[in-house]
């Protein structure tokens, strides 16, 4: 991200299959607090929207209920616990756009902010986000953060990970 406060720390997590991706979504689950955002990155395919159908999942969102990206809807909100906010920035052309979302305001009510694509407009995200870059090959996750939450929530999730 140019321009932005160069990450405050890293981690590396291997997602060789979907149960690894669930076991992620609950350790990230466990650690977040309203108003907390994650930035969701990487290719077409990577598994964006499957890791937030999890972390869905995690914070109670029944089976029952399908968990698609907003793609075309642009935002989508999910009554779990803390309320996750899911925004999907690809077709957006401008930050003037993303900001038309509201999502500072939803962060500021106390919804979790999960953007895919976030990485395209992050002032429209406000500050301290835990970014989360996806890979295919191999895949894995490359979480970081940039500010003091999302340092804490880091290292909440890095404690988690014998779970």
């Amino acid at each position: 991200m140019t321009g932005e406060a160069a990450p405050l720390g890293a981690a590396s997590v291997e997602l060789p299959n979907r149960r690894a991706t669930r076991r992620l979504a609950r350790r990230i689950g466990a650690a977040l607090a309203p108003g907390d955002a994650l930035i969701l990155s990487g290719p077409l395919g990577a598994g964006k929207t499957f890791l937030v159908r999890a972390l869905c999942r995690a914070l109670g969102l029944p089976e029952r209920e399908p968990v698609q990206s907003p793609t075309f809807t642009l935002l989508r909100e999910w009554p779990t616990r803390p309320r996750i906010a899911h925004a999907d920035l690809y077709r957006l052309g401008s930050l003037e756009e993303a900001e038309q979302l509201g999502l500072l305001e939803l962060r500021d009510a106390g919804a979790v902010l999960i953007a895919e694509w976030g990485e395209r407009f992050p002032s429209a995200l406000g500050r301290d986000c835990l970014s989360l870059r996806l890979e295919l090959t191999p895949r894995r996750a490359t979480l970081s953060a940039d500010g003091p939450r999302s340092g804490q929530l880091l290292q909440a999730i890095r404690a988690n990970s014998d779970k």
